[in-house]
């Protein structure tokens, strides 16, 4: 058992990448979520859903999400959260026929925090999202098994804030890019390159509790 609250209300739309961790954590927490197909993310109704979650890699998993880019965006903008996570740089970063899902500008690169004991700094504590439902704290990051994450955001427009910094011992770059979060007419979006998933698979009870939190309005 872990200490984690589920707030009332949270519905979550999954768009599944090749790994099914996350789809199996909502389960375990008890979070309400619906898998999305490829008919679903055309023809569902994603206002009956508070968040859209795409999961690891799901851009390259399921490439149809091109097409529903104007859709994923207009649910944002009425107020929606999206929560997009770790994607290589070939799978989600803007080309011709693959379009950027965010609402701004966003690019992924190569770097990674290699080191799961890598100290984590909080840029803003005091943000929605390290605060709503659980306070997250550098001691929610202890005990985190095999790297923090990989191929974080190297470079993002303004309207990103990012939440976390990090680096690995001997490098001198201090990384920013391992959680951003955007505000988007009503709603807001979310990019997170953690390896939560690796994190879930243990029952880290910290993980867990910034899940919820990412995914909850």
């Amino acid at each position: 058992p872990i200490d984690v609250a589920v707030p009332p209300g949270l519905r979550v739309a999954l768009v599944r990448g090749p790994d099914d961790t996350t789809e199996r954590a909502l389960a375990d927490l008890g979070v309400a979520f619906t898998a999305l197909d490829r008919d679903a993310l055309a023809m569902a109704r994603l206002e009956d859903f508070t968040t859209l979650l795409l999961d690891i890699r799901a851009y390259h998993h399921r490439p149809e999400l091109a097409e529903v880019r104007e859709r994923i965006l207009q649910f944002c903008r009425q107020g929606g959260r999206v929560v997009a996570m770790y994607h290589k740089p070939g799978e989600w970063n803007e080309r011709k026929g693959h379009p950027l899902l965010a609402p701004f500008p966003l690019t992924i690169g190569d770097e990674r925090a290699t080191e799961e004991n890598a100290p984590v700094v909080l840029l803003q504590p005091q943000h929605r999202l390290l605060q709503q439902p659980h306070v997250i704290t550098a001691d929610d990051f202890a005990g985190w098994v095999q790297e923090r994450g990989l191929n974080f955001p190297k470079t993002w427009d303004p309207a990103w804030a990012p939440l976390l910094a990090m680096k690995d011992q001997g490098d001198e770059k201090v990384l920013e890019g391992s959680l951003l979060h955007t505000q988007y007419g009503r709603g807001d979006f979310v990019y997170c390159s953690l390896a939560l998933y690796r994190q879930l698979r243990t029952g880290h009870a910290g993980a867990a509790r910034l899940l919820v939190n990412l995914l909850a309005k």
